[in-house]
């Protein structure tokens, strides 16, 4: 049996990677796949109940209190989900994986990145995504989109000079992989947007 691919998408709040993944997962099924669409903190039980925490603006908590339950999140996830899907050879897609935690909690947040460096050889060993898309968008951008669309949470009532950090973190992580990590201009028209998405995806299907 072929092993299954693992797609991530990351970016800033705001930065459209919904719209985008309902896109991805038409794209896949066009090929013949079931794709097993996931999202960080969450994917289980356990991690949906963590991500209400985190998430939850009357919770306050130290820095590394938020990356460890990120990571613990995680570490559930690729137990539950991630992990048995991709040996069954199915194709599976996260809304946000580990690239978030070190822009969000390293960038954002300030921690220091070795520590996460270690959380991350810890909890998920040598796996890393197939394909990472990184959704790129200007911080005001991103967040005049949030404040259209919904109630800002926890992360998202943050200042714009946290998103700027966060935003300066995932662009750091493109050049550290750039053979894992494709940036997507999202301020584009979706339109283009939607091809840029398409010629990628579509070049992973041709190499699987």
């Amino acid at each position: 049996m072929k092993s299954g691919k693992f797609i991530t998408l990351e970016g800033i709040d705001g930065a459209g990677k919904s719209t985008q993944l309902a896109w991805i997962v038409e794209l896949l099924q066009q090929a013949g796949l079931q794709p097993v669409v996931t999202r960080e903190p969450g994917g289980t039980t356990l991690g949906e109940r963590v991500r209400a925490l985190l998430l939850d603006k009357s919770m306050t908590m130290h820095a590394e209190t938020e990356a460890l339950l990120m990571f613990a999140a995680r570490r559930e996830h690729l137990d539950k989900v991630i992990l048995p899907a991709l040996q069954q050879g199915q194709w599976v897609i996260s809304d946000r994986f580990t690239d978030a935690s070190f822009a969000y909690q390293g960038g954002g947040r300030g921690l220091d990145q070795a520590k996460l460096g270690i959380l991350e050889h810890w909890v998920q060993g040598g796996l890393q995504p197939d394909l990472t898309l990184y959704f790129d968008v200007p911080v005001e951008i991103g967040q005049q989109r949030v404040r259209q669309v919904k109630d800002a949470d926890r992360f998202e009532q943050e200042q714009a000079g946290f998103f700027q950090r966060v935003r300066n973190a995932y662009l750091d992580r493109v050049r550290q992989f750039p053979n894992r990590i494709q940036i997507i201009d999202s301020s584009q028209p979706l339109t283009e947007v939607k091809a840029a998405v398409e010629q990628t995806v579509q070049r992973l299907l041709h190499d699987a």
